[in-house]
């Protein structure tokens, strides 16, 4: 009698009956972190829009996956790159992906970014790098959402001595004591002072309120001998001079 037919006695089957597994499908953003590193390479970074700067710095916090569409909601979030970076660790938070440590990394760059401008200021007298002042009052207050009244303590060559905040607000009004102003003025040797001011609204038009309290600390300072330069007015849309403006 023959013996059953054991299975290392069948015959091999040909290849072709094998059931072969689907390659994988690559996801859509395969190869794109490399290509955009390349191209950032090859034409420099001011040739790319403000969404692929993002993602590349995003690169950096989120090591996989795609991140132009975070890139793209926070830019629509919060309206441009330069209020990304202003935004604080709470509001960037509210934005679906982003967690502590992607909020600590962006406050990081602008923190970097706003100590750059600062020395630009620092390093001559302010009325001879006007716009380096302007560049950095606009990256330290434009895209605050309270707000904030801070003075700029200048010795008699007109160099910063200190940038101090000196009141926190609302989203329409920060308190000024003048007295208070002088007084530190006078603690610091100063000779004269730059008055900054944001207004969350964008709009950097000096109201009738911001105009009284400049008067009234160009009144206190006066018989100290401590000249107030120009109060500028930081929003969105621009700084605002009152000297250039000719209310001073």
């Amino acid at each position: 009698m023959a013996r059953p037919l054991a299975i290392e006695d069948a015959a091999p089957q040909p290849d072709f009956w094998r059931v072969k597994p689907a390659p994988a499908e690559k996801p859509h953003y395969a190869g794109h972190r490399q290509r955009l590193r390349e191209r950032a390479a090859a034409g420099g970074l001011a040739a790319l829009p403000d969404y692929e700067v993002l993602e590349l710095f995003l690169f950096r916090s989120i090591p996989q996956g795609d991140v132009k569409p975070l890139a793209k909601q926070l830019l629509a979030r919060f309206g441009s790159l330069g209020g990304v970076l202003g935004a604080t660790a709470e509001e960037l938070r509210t934005v679906k992906g982003v967690g502590d440590a992607l909020a600590l990394d962006l406050r990081l760059l602008h923190e970097a970014s706003l100590r750059t401008a600062k020395e630009q200021v620092a390093r001559r007298p302010v009325i001879s790098s006007w716009n380096a002042l302007l560049a950095y009052v606009k990256a330290a207050m434009a895209h605050e959402g309270r707000e904030q009244f801070r003075v700029l303590f200048l010795d008699k060559r007109n160099s910063l001595i200190a940038d101090e905040v000196m009141g926190h607000g609302t989203v329409d009004h920060a308190p000024v004591y003048p007295r208070e102003v002088v007084r530190r003025a006078l603690e610091l040797s100063a000779s004269a002072i730059i008055l900054v001011h944001n207004h969350p609204s964008g709009d950097p038009t000096p109201s009738q309120a911001d105009i009284e309290m400049t008067r009234q600390v160009i009144e206190a300072g006066r018989s100290l001998r401590i000249a107030i330069h120009d109060h500028l007015v930081v929003g969105r849309d621009g700084v605002a001079s009152f000297k250039a403006l000719g209310l001073l």
